[in-house]
């Protein structure tokens, strides 16, 4: 065979192959932050132009992750915050609106604890979404009730509901779930 003919063999044979090895790197990345970030993978792919974006945006809030000083509570830390959750909850019967602003205080002042910086609420979404990506849409439902609540456009089942989802991230952040280190994405 001549070198021609071993060299128009060989070259699609070298792309092909490199096609397929990009391909399933791509596909690996693409799984590993679906697992990382659960639901919010979906969420931020069908807000963004397009999957590639998305996913260098979710890379990109792992990088800021991992660059962030998240810490474990104290028990000291620990035992404060429940008696603080546990006086918001108890306000909910007498002053519903304020136990609701109040546990939204509560998660911030607990999210601060932990390292996570508190600069605002989308910047919020974005830090949590990489270690606590399940129980974000409860903390996201939990906001909007939070909002209409300022308003008093908030019914009593509704500030109920936001104290639920409040309380479910809380308690993830309380008990440092979510708390495993991973390597950027």
């Amino acid at each position: 065979m001549s070198t021609g003919t071993l060299l128009a063999i060989i070259i699609p044979v070298v792309v092909v192959v490199a096609l397929i090895a990009f391909a399933v790197v791509l596909l690996m990345r693409r799984r590993k932050l679906r697992e990382r970030f659960g639901p919010e993978y979906e969420r931020t792919v069908e807000g963004a132009d397009s999957r590639f974006a998305a996913e260098r945006e979710l890379s990109e809030r792992s990088k800021r992750h991992a660059d962030l000083d998240i810490k474990p509570l104290p028990d000291s830390a620990r035992e404060r915050f429940s008696r603080d959750w546990d006086g918001v909850q108890q306000e909910f019967v007498d002053r519903p609106e304020n136990a609701v602003h109040d546990a939204d205080r509560l998660v911030t002042s607990l999210m601060q604890a932990r390292g996570y910086p508190t600069e605002g609420f989308d910047q919020q979404m974005k830090d949590l979404s990489v270690e606590h990506g399940r129980t974000l849409g409860h903390y996201r439902a939990a906001h909007e009730i939070d909002t209409l609540s300022v308003g008093h456009r908030a019914t009593t089942e509704q500030l109920r509901s936001a104290m639920v989802h409040y309380r479910a991230l809380f308690d993830e952040l309380l008990s440092d779930g979510g708390q495993t280190r991973h390597a950027p994405a």
